[in-house]
C-alpha cells in the first residue's frame, strides 16, 4: 500500500513538472531533447536497480572496512536490494516510461498543430516506435553494463547519496539504519 501511494504521489508530481516544463518549451528540438532525457532517466534508474540486485557484498565489505566513503551506504543498498530495485525499476523506471509516452503524444499533437505534419496515425505510431526502441534498447544495454559493473555502480550511487544526505537537513536518506556522522 505504501509503495502504491508513493508511486501515485511521485507520478503526479513528476507528471506535473514535466508537463509544465514541456509546455514552456517552444522549440521542437528542445521538446525532443526533454523527451530523450526522461527516457534516459528511466534507463539510468533501471541500471541502478539491476546493479543493486547483482552487486557482490564481499568487495563492498572490504571497502567499508577501509572506511571508503559511501561503502557503508552501498552495503545498505545491497542488503536492501529488493526495495532499491522496486523503487528504481518499478517506481521511477515505469513512471519515466509512462511520462515519456505522454510526452510523445504531446509532441505529436504539437507537430500536427504546428503544421509540420498532417494528422495521421502513422506519425504517432512512428514516434511510439522510436520511444519504445530507445527505452527497451537502452535498458538492455544498461542491464548488461549494470550486471558487469554492479559493485562500482552501487558504490558510485551510494557515494552520491551520502553527499546529498550531508546537504539535507533532518532525517537521513537511509533512515535510522545508518546513524549520521557527526562533523
Amino acid at each position: 500500500m505504501t509503495i502504491t501511494a508513493w508511486t501515485f504521489v511521485l507520478a503526479v508530481f513528476l507528471g506535473m513538472v514535466t508537463q509544465y516544463l514541456f509546455a514552456g518549451i517552444k522549440s521542437m528540438l528542445l521538446a525532443a531533447v526533454n523527451l530523450v532525457i526522461i527516457v534516459f532517466i528511466g534507463i539510468l534508474f533501471d541500471m541502478i536497480g539491476i546493479a543493486a540486485t547483482a552487486a557482490d557484498e564481499v568487495p563492498v565489505l572490504a571497502k567499508a572496512a577501509k572506511k571508503t566513503p559511501g561503502a557503508r551506504e552501498a552495503l545498505f543498498l545491497i542488503r536492501h536490494a529488493d526495495r532499491v530495485s522496486n523503487f528504481c525499476n518499478d517506481v521511477v523506471g515505469d513512471i519515466a516510461g509512462i511520462i515519456s509516452g505522454g510526452l510523445g503524444a504531446l509532441l505529436v499533437l504539437r507537430l500536427v498543430a504546428g503544421g509540420y505534419f498532417r494528422e495521421s496515425p502513422l506519425l504517432s505510431i512512428f514516434l511510439t516506435g522510436i520511444i519504445s526502441a530507445l527505452t527497451v534498447g537502452g535498458k538492455a544495454l544498461g542491464k548488461t553494463f549494470a550486471i558487469e559493473r554492479s559493485t562500482e555502480i552501487i558504490l558510485g550511487v551510494a557515494y552520491l547519496l551520502t553527499k546529498i544526505d550531508a546537504i539535507l537537513p533532518g532525517k537521513s536518506i537511509f533512515g535510522n539504519a545508518l546513524p549520521r556522522k557527526r562533523k
